[in-house]
Formats: C-alpha cells, structure tokens, sequence
C-alpha cells in the first residue's frame, strides 16, 4: 500500500494548513509503515489527488495545495526496491536466481509470490483485521425486514403477495438484479442492492465458519462491503458491484 502527500494542519492558538509530498508505504510482511526515499526532486505537496498503478510503476495525477489546482502528471518508478520487487510475478531468471539464493530476504520474497496465499488476506491476519469486524456497524437487516427491498420486490411482481410468498418475490428480485445491465439499474434500487449484497457475504462467511469448510473470501476482493449507505457509491462503481452481486448469487 503506496500513500502520497495529503493534508493536515498545524499551529497551537492559530490553526493552518499543511500539505504534504512524502511516499509511504504499508509493507505487507513486515507489517509497518516506511518512508520511501527519492533519488530526484519529488511533485510539489498537494492533497486530493488521483493515485494508481500501472505495472510496475505509479501515476500521480493533479490535486490540490490550497491555492493551486494542479493539473501535472508524475511517474513514481521504484528502482531496487525489495518491497516492489516481490509484486513482479515473472519467474526469474538464473543468474537471478543465483542471487535470490544468496540473499535471504529476497529468496523469502520469491517464495511468498509462488505461493497461493492471497496478499489481502496474509495482511488481514498480521493488522489482526477480519471481514466480520464491521458487521455491528453495517446493520444489515434481514430480508424480511427491508422494507425497500419488499416495495421494489411486490412491484417486480406487480401485485402485492403474501408473507408466505416473499421468499420467492425476493428471489425474483435477486434474478432480476444479476440479468439487469448496470445502466439500467434505479437509484432507488441502489440502497436495497447494496444491502443484499453486504448481506449475501456476511451469510457466505458465516455458512464457511460453521461448516468448517475451507474459506475463499480472503482471496475474493468484496470492494462495497465497507460501505455505510448507497449515497457512497459512484456511477462507475456500479458495474463492478453488479459483477461481485453476480458473483455471490452463483456462488
């Protein structure tokens, strides 16, 4: 995990804005935070900006310091850096494999990429954090209480049915959900989407704990599991969350 800049503030009796333009990164083994050194003059501090990876490297793009808006592209390239090179998933080559050999550090990062565990969730197991810490928090009420959920439901049917027959207008709605294109999907279906959701991995988790059976979630990454309210979603985040609904539903 590669953080960089952002804002804070500083002052006693009078407060003020401090941007900042330092790279730290969460290293997932060691499982501590590293201030990452730059060999050339570094992008002026901001904070709002756009962040991503592509390949190897790292793509700044824009933000804000207060007074300027930027609108300046910046390429982070790691360079013998042990942290980036255990995400490189090309097999080495001999020569490199003579120096894995000799230096025991990287040879342990070789391993760790051969293997199947899923970095998230090695992770997850050393900051001690589990997929069911926030359930308390996201409140996700049962089917049978959303009432939105219900609405939308005896609407898809078009007539209002009996408490014996929700189960089943419930299910039409999930089909009707994971069939639907994702500009097709209402606003006013997004909130009880995103609780069937939430739902439908919390009861996944659950079923893998009680019956003992070998747990895949840690390696599926649920994006919109966090998420308090639809009023968080983005437009374009809908695509994905129909793909992860869909997901769980053949699952």
């Amino acid at each position: 995990l590669l953080v960089f800049g952002g804002h804070g503030s500083g002052g006693w009796l009078s407060r003020y804005d401090v941007y900042h333009n330092d790279c730290i990164v969460l290293d997932r083994i060691s499982v501590q935070w590293k201030r990452l050194p730059t060999n050339n003059e570094p992008p002026p501090p901001r904070a709002y900006h756009s962040m991503t990876c592509i390949g190897a490297r790292y793509l700044l793009f824009g933000g804000f310091d207060g007074k300027t808006t930027f609108g300046d592209i910046w390429w982070l390239v790691p360079e013998d850096d042990p942290i980036a090179k255990r995400t490189l998933p090309n097999v080495p080559t001999t020569s490199e494999s003579v120096h894995a050999t000799s230096n025991p550090s990287t040879q342990s990062s070789l391993q760790e990429n051969q293997g199947d565990q899923s970095p998230i969730l090695e992770l997850q197991k050393k900051l001690g954090i589990s997929i069911f810490s926030n359930i308390t928090e996201l409140n996700v009420i049962d089917e049978v209480n959303d009432k939105e959920l219900l609405e939308l439901s005896t609407r898809l049917a078009g007539e209002v049915l009996p408490t014996s027959d929700q189960a089943l207008s419930i299910q039409r709605m999930r089909e009707h959900w994971i069939k639907s294109a994702p500009n097709s999907i209402r606003l006013n279906e997004l909130g009880p989407l995103l609780r069937d959701y939430q739902r439908l991995i919390i009861r996944r988790c659950s079923r893998e704990i009680l019956t003992s059976i070998p747990s895949k979630h840690g390696q599926e990454v649920y994006r919109f599991f966090h998420l308090k309210s639809a009023s968080q979603l983005r437009m374009d985040d809908i695509p994905t969350l129909i793909k992860e609904y869909q997901r769980l539903i053949s699952n």
